[in-house]
């Protein structure tokens, strides 16, 4: 019997990579087909593949948004495509990479990247930046939850309690674009691209170019080793000196050069002119920049539209602009806490799993993952994710307008809990609430009144 092994992984690391799992395997299962699947979480990397079982394997299925270390997986067919994939047609991945054949390239159904079974795939500019972004994450989360539970009490004096809690915020939150860049050029370039990234993202932050200097740092640094490593020609006696010494050594001054002589002040001066723009947007484009932001929270549910979306927010918090962020966790909780309401409203429009699925999405709804709602979104796409988007507009839209800000880039609802880390709590509460309501309206105004087939159905 063919066995085949996958591997998940999200840039989050929270619902996609489990979410995508979860899929597979019950497809496999549904086939009579021995799977395994590695997930590359937020909590490191689980059911991990041993050479052995790489070796048995017929395929492997790699439904991934960031970087699984391929290399070890050479002279096996690959189906490569992105984690969203994993879940929507997992049954379709299951066949082809039941068809493939061990000396075949590897495909990748409905516009997935496509790459050889032994040669390192392009990487595209999304997987990339995934790659930085979902190191990042776990320095912002912990360092902006720091930050607010620092604001129990305001303005502390130092050396005490709260204020050391401040500081040890404010150091992981400084590591967030070093960290950035470095696993962007990582992504583009491999470990000897690391220092160079590192080097790049420093000198953004220290320059003033902040998240957007970071990424271009990442990139150039990515590229300017790849160069690197593949022109410059040694002897072979000396060929170890390329990635230790030569290789580093060169990177890291042109990185550094083009970060302070070219590439620094123009991004600097970029994002001062949005920092200020922001601050004193007027309520016009308030409801405009809120609305765009929520709905590009739930046009994928967790994809690239709803990652850029959040990834320019959280950008935004250490230039001590808070008011995106409000907008796009409040717009990120709408799709799953409508979907839940929506069963709630007209039961009889749902199956019983439906509905079941339903209160699962309120609670990671709550929790501000909105990957709770994909199920629902993926089973009727043109009739439920426009209802999503209009939702998540809505309240993207009148967090703004309200003035609502939020410190702390992650924790959905629970974030009401620290004192001052929400801007207008009430009416952030509130924008929740509208869309929330919106949300499950228009659901089941465009739903069928049969029961739509996917989730729960048979």
């Amino acid at each position: 019997m063919k066995k085949l092994l996958a591997v998940t992984a999200c840039p989050t690391g929270i619902a996609h990579t489990y979410m995508a799992a979860e899929s597979l395997q019950k497809a496999a299962g549904e086939k009579n087909v021995p799977i395994k699947v590695e997930t590359r979480g937020a909590i490191g990397i689980e059911n991990e593949l041993s050479a052995a079982e790489i070796a048995e394997a017929h395929a492997i299925i790699i439904a991934a948004d960031t970087d699984v270390d391929e290399a070890r997986f050479a002279g096996k067919p690959i189906v490569r495509v992105a984690v969203a994939q994993g879940i929507k047609i997992p049954g379709q991945l299951i066949d082809q990479a039941l068809a493939l054949q061990a000396s075949t390239a590897s495909a990748a159904p409905q516009g997935g990247s496509s790459i050889g079974s032994s040669e390192r795939s392009e990487n595209s500019f999304y997987k990339n930046l995934m790659n930085g972004v979902s190191h990042m994450l776990p320095l912002v989360v912990a360092g902006g939850l720091l930050i607010a539970l620092s604001f129990f009490k305001l303005n502390p004096e130092e050396g005490t309690f709260f204020a050391n809690l401040l500081q040890i915020g404010g150091a992981a939150m400084g590591l967030m674009v070093p960290i950035l860049a470095a696993f962007i050029a990582f992504s583009i370039g491999g470990k000897p691209a690391l220092a160079a990234g590192l080097v790049g993202g420093m000198l953004s932050k220290d320059l003033g170019a902040g998240f957007l200097g970071g990424i271009l740092a990442g990139f150039l640094a990515g590229y300017i080793v790849r160069y690197l490593i593949k022109y410059i020609k040694l002897p072979k006696s000396m060929e170890g000196l390329k990635p230790l010494l030569i290789v580093p050594l060169l990177s890291v001054f042109i990185i550094g050069m083009l970060m302070i002589y070219v590439i620094g002040t123009p991004i600097k001066d970029l994002m001062d002119a949005l920092t200020v723009w922001l601050q004193n947007i007027g309520s016009g484009n308030k409801i405009l920049l809120g609305a765009i932001l929520g709905g590009m929270m739930a046009i994928d549910m967790g994809g690239p539209f709803n990652k850029t979306a959040y990834t320019f927010a959280v950008g935004l918090l250490a230039s001590g602009v808070y008011g995106p962020m409000a907008a796009v966790m409040a717009a990120g909780m709408t799709p799953p806490l409508g979907i839940w309401l929506a069963t709630v409203l007209a039961p009889k429009k749902f199956t019983l799993e439906e509905r079941e699925a339903g209160k699962a999405a309120s609670i990671l709804g709550l929790s501000f993952i909105t990957e709770g709602a994909i199920p629902f979104g993926a089973a009727d796409p043109l009739r439920i994710i426009p209802a999503f988007m209009i939702g998540s507009g809505l309240t993207g839209a009148l967090s703004m307008v309200f003035d609502a800000t939020l410190r702390a880039p992650h924790g959905g609802i629970f974030v009401l809990a620290v004192p001052n880390a929400i801007g207008q709590p009430m009416m952030y509460l509130l924008a929740i609430v509208v869309g929330t309501v919106v949300t499950a309206l228009l659901v089941n105004l465009f739903k069928r009144n049969k029961p739509a087939i996917g989730v729960g159905t048979k």
